[in-house]
Protein backbone atom coordinates (compact mmCIF):
# COMPACT_ATOMS: atom_id res chain seq x y z
CA UNK A 1 0.00 0.00 0.00
CA UNK A 2 1.23 3.09 -1.13
CA UNK A 3 0.61 6.14 1.11
CA UNK A 4 -0.06 9.73 0.30
CA UNK A 5 2.05 12.41 2.10
CA UNK A 6 3.69 15.76 1.78
CA UNK A 7 7.01 17.16 1.82
CA UNK A 8 8.11 20.59 3.67
CA UNK A 9 11.49 21.60 2.97
CA UNK A 10 12.86 24.48 4.95
CA UNK A 11 15.83 26.31 5.35
CA UNK A 12 17.14 27.15 9.18
CA UNK A 13 13.84 28.14 11.69
CA UNK A 14 13.76 28.70 15.18
CA UNK A 15 12.93 25.94 17.53
CA UNK A 16 9.36 27.30 18.57
CA UNK A 17 9.05 28.40 15.24
CA UNK A 18 9.58 25.12 14.24
CA UNK A 19 7.42 23.71 16.83
CA UNK A 20 4.50 25.55 15.87
CA UNK A 21 4.84 24.41 12.03
CA UNK A 22 4.99 20.80 13.50
CA UNK A 23 1.20 21.52 15.38
CA UNK A 24 -0.06 22.82 12.03
CA UNK A 25 1.04 20.01 10.26
CA UNK A 26 -0.34 17.82 13.11
CA UNK A 27 -3.40 19.43 12.89
CA UNK A 28 -3.50 18.58 9.00
CA UNK A 29 -2.68 14.83 9.30
CA UNK A 30 -5.38 14.41 11.85
CA UNK A 31 -8.07 16.48 9.77
CA UNK A 32 -7.54 12.84 7.42
CA UNK A 33 -5.95 15.69 4.46
CA UNK A 34 -2.84 13.71 3.93
CA UNK A 35 -1.68 10.52 5.46
CA UNK A 36 1.69 12.72 7.17
CA UNK A 37 3.84 15.50 6.25
CA UNK A 38 7.53 15.10 6.53
CA UNK A 39 9.22 18.51 7.82
CA UNK A 40 12.89 19.12 6.98
CA UNK A 41 14.65 22.01 8.74
CA UNK A 42 17.85 23.08 10.56
CA UNK A 43 17.85 25.09 13.80
CA UNK A 44 19.82 28.14 15.15
CA UNK A 45 21.73 26.54 18.29
CA UNK A 46 19.65 24.79 20.36
CA UNK A 47 19.23 22.13 23.49
CA UNK A 48 16.52 20.61 24.01
CA UNK A 49 15.60 18.14 27.10
CA UNK A 50 12.91 15.79 26.61
CA UNK A 51 10.59 13.85 29.22
CA UNK A 52 12.85 11.84 30.62
CA UNK A 53 14.66 14.43 32.20
CA UNK A 54 18.25 14.14 33.76
CA UNK A 55 18.76 17.99 33.54
CA UNK A 56 21.06 18.23 36.30
CA UNK A 57 23.90 15.20 35.79
CA UNK A 58 24.14 15.81 32.03
CA UNK A 59 25.14 19.23 31.24
CA UNK A 60 28.32 19.26 32.38
CA UNK A 61 29.29 23.23 32.01
CA UNK A 62 27.45 25.94 34.26
CA UNK A 63 23.44 26.33 33.72
CA UNK A 64 24.47 30.44 32.14
CA UNK A 65 27.80 29.34 30.34
CA UNK A 66 25.57 26.72 28.64
CA UNK A 67 22.85 29.49 27.37
CA UNK A 68 25.48 31.99 26.44
CA UNK A 69 25.94 29.58 23.55
CA UNK A 70 22.67 28.19 22.52
CA UNK A 71 18.78 28.37 23.76
CA UNK A 72 17.23 26.14 25.90
CA UNK A 73 14.53 24.04 25.80
CA UNK A 74 12.12 21.47 28.01
CA UNK A 75 10.34 19.90 25.02
CA UNK A 76 7.34 16.88 24.79
CA UNK A 77 9.70 14.07 22.89
CA UNK A 78 10.65 10.86 24.53
CA UNK A 79 14.69 10.78 25.47
CA UNK A 80 16.70 13.35 27.50
CA UNK A 81 18.95 16.51 26.53
CA UNK A 82 20.64 16.70 22.93
CA UNK A 83 21.69 19.41 20.46
CA UNK A 84 20.24 21.03 17.34
CA UNK A 85 22.39 23.07 15.32
CA UNK A 86 23.05 24.21 11.56
CA UNK A 87 24.60 21.34 9.71
CA UNK A 88 21.88 19.07 11.24
CA UNK A 89 19.29 17.84 9.40
CA UNK A 90 16.03 17.65 11.28
CA UNK A 91 13.14 15.71 9.96
CA UNK A 92 9.68 15.87 11.59
CA UNK A 93 7.47 13.12 10.28
CA UNK A 94 4.32 13.99 11.00
CA UNK A 95 2.47 10.80 10.28
CA UNK A 96 -0.95 9.24 10.86
CA UNK A 97 0.56 5.31 11.88
CA UNK A 98 -3.42 3.90 11.07
CA UNK A 99 -2.38 4.63 7.86
CA UNK A 100 0.97 2.11 8.90
CA UNK A 101 0.39 0.34 11.99
CA UNK A 102 -0.12 1.35 15.38
CA UNK A 103 3.02 0.20 16.53
CA UNK A 104 5.17 2.70 18.08
CA UNK A 105 8.73 0.65 18.40
CA UNK A 106 7.99 -0.50 14.76
CA UNK A 107 8.35 3.71 13.50
CA UNK A 108 11.62 3.66 15.74
CA UNK A 109 12.70 0.93 13.86
CA UNK A 110 12.15 1.80 10.42
CA UNK A 111 13.12 5.49 11.30
CA UNK A 112 16.39 4.06 12.04
CA UNK A 113 16.57 1.91 9.09
CA UNK A 114 15.41 5.26 6.64
CA UNK A 115 18.74 6.74 7.67
CA UNK A 116 21.06 3.63 7.73
CA UNK A 117 19.82 3.59 3.88
CA UNK A 118 20.75 6.88 3.53
CA UNK A 119 24.21 6.21 4.95
CA UNK A 120 24.27 3.41 2.79
CA UNK A 121 24.60 5.67 -0.21
CA UNK A 122 27.89 7.45 1.02
CA UNK A 123 29.86 4.25 1.66
CA UNK A 124 29.17 4.33 5.25
CA UNK A 125 28.14 1.50 7.65
CA UNK A 126 25.93 2.46 10.21
CA UNK A 127 23.77 0.09 13.09
CA UNK A 128 22.01 0.24 16.15
CA UNK A 129 23.00 -0.45 19.32
CA UNK A 130 20.93 -2.50 21.49
CA UNK A 131 20.45 -0.14 24.65
CA UNK A 132 19.73 3.03 22.62
CA UNK A 133 18.07 4.24 20.15
CA UNK A 134 19.63 6.02 17.00
CA UNK A 135 21.50 5.31 14.68
CA UNK A 136 24.98 4.68 15.00
CA UNK A 137 28.83 4.22 13.44
CA UNK A 138 30.67 2.23 15.18
CA UNK A 139 30.66 4.09 18.98
CA UNK A 140 29.69 7.31 17.95
CA UNK A 141 25.96 8.12 17.25
CA UNK A 142 25.40 10.22 14.05
CA UNK A 143 22.06 10.71 14.21
CA UNK A 144 19.50 10.95 17.69
CA UNK A 145 16.02 10.10 17.77
CA UNK A 146 13.06 11.60 20.14
CA UNK A 147 9.39 11.45 19.34
CA UNK A 148 6.17 12.17 20.75
CA UNK A 149 2.75 10.44 20.20
CA UNK A 150 -1.02 11.56 20.34
CA UNK A 151 -3.78 9.67 18.66
CA UNK A 152 -1.40 7.76 16.84
CA UNK A 153 0.25 10.46 15.31
CA UNK A 154 3.91 11.10 15.55
CA UNK A 155 5.89 14.30 16.18
CA UNK A 156 8.77 15.63 16.78
CA UNK A 157 11.56 13.07 15.02
CA UNK A 158 15.00 12.64 14.33
CA UNK A 159 18.41 14.92 14.45
CA UNK A 160 21.21 13.34 11.99
CA UNK A 161 24.42 15.26 11.63
CA UNK A 162 25.95 16.47 8.19
CA UNK A 163 28.71 18.96 8.90
CA UNK A 164 27.48 20.11 12.23
CA UNK A 165 29.98 22.05 14.76
CA UNK A 166 30.24 19.09 17.13
CA UNK A 167 32.12 21.30 19.92
CA UNK A 168 28.33 21.90 21.24
CA UNK A 169 28.12 18.14 22.21
CA UNK A 170 30.78 18.37 24.50
CA UNK A 171 28.96 20.55 27.15
CA UNK A 172 26.55 17.94 27.18
CA UNK A 173 25.95 13.86 28.03
CA UNK A 174 24.12 13.81 24.44
CA UNK A 175 20.75 11.73 25.70
CA UNK A 176 22.15 10.94 28.43
CA UNK A 177 25.29 8.87 27.21
CA UNK A 178 28.23 8.82 28.55
CA UNK A 179 30.09 5.79 27.18
CA UNK A 180 29.97 6.90 24.14
CA UNK A 181 30.67 10.15 21.06
CA UNK A 182 28.73 11.43 18.41
CA UNK A 183 30.34 11.68 14.84
CA UNK A 184 29.15 13.65 11.55
CA UNK A 185 29.24 13.11 7.99
CA UNK A 186 32.07 15.70 7.68
CA UNK A 187 33.97 13.79 10.80
CA UNK A 188 33.91 10.68 8.49
CA UNK A 189 34.97 12.44 5.80
CA UNK A 190 32.24 12.43 3.79
CA UNK A 191 31.83 16.21 2.60
CA UNK A 192 28.31 16.69 1.00
CA UNK A 193 26.07 19.86 0.21
CA UNK A 194 23.18 19.63 3.19
CA UNK A 195 20.47 20.21 0.77
CA UNK A 196 21.66 16.93 -1.56
CA UNK A 197 21.25 15.07 2.10
CA UNK A 198 17.99 16.47 2.15
CA UNK A 199 16.92 14.87 -1.39
CA UNK A 200 18.22 11.74 -0.77
CA UNK A 201 16.67 11.09 2.60
CA UNK A 202 13.74 12.23 1.31
CA UNK A 203 14.25 9.41 -1.04
CA UNK A 204 14.80 6.81 1.75
CA UNK A 205 11.78 8.06 3.84
CA UNK A 206 9.46 6.98 0.88
CA UNK A 207 11.52 4.04 0.28
CA UNK A 208 11.07 2.80 3.87
CA UNK A 209 7.65 4.11 4.61
CA UNK A 210 6.41 3.22 1.29
CA UNK A 211 4.60 6.87 1.12
CA UNK A 212 4.78 9.33 -2.14
CA UNK A 213 5.66 12.45 -1.40
CA UNK A 214 4.10 15.73 -2.93
CA UNK A 215 6.26 19.10 -1.88
CA UNK A 216 4.54 21.97 -0.47
CA UNK A 217 4.85 25.36 1.13
CA UNK A 218 4.61 26.77 4.57
CA UNK A 219 1.21 28.28 2.65
CA UNK A 220 -0.73 25.24 2.80
CA UNK A 221 -0.10 24.77 6.65
CA UNK A 222 -1.16 28.38 6.71
CA UNK A 223 -4.66 27.33 5.46
CA UNK A 224 -5.13 25.44 8.43
CA UNK A 225 -5.24 28.64 10.80
CA UNK A 226 -7.26 30.45 8.32
CA UNK A 227 -9.74 28.10 8.87
CA UNK A 228 -9.25 27.99 12.64
CA UNK A 229 -10.19 32.26 12.17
Amino acid sequence: MLRKGEVLKLGIVPYMEGKEIQLKAFERVKKGETDGILILLQHPPVYTIGVSGGFDENILVPLEELMKKAELYKVERGGKITFHGPGQIVAYPIFNLAKWQKDVHLFVYKLEETIIKLLEEYGIKAGRKPKYTGVWVGDEKICAIGIAVRRWITWHGIAFNVNTDLSYFGLINACGITEFGVTSMQKLGINEDIEKVKEKMVDKFSEVFGIHFNEITLDRLAVIDNAKA
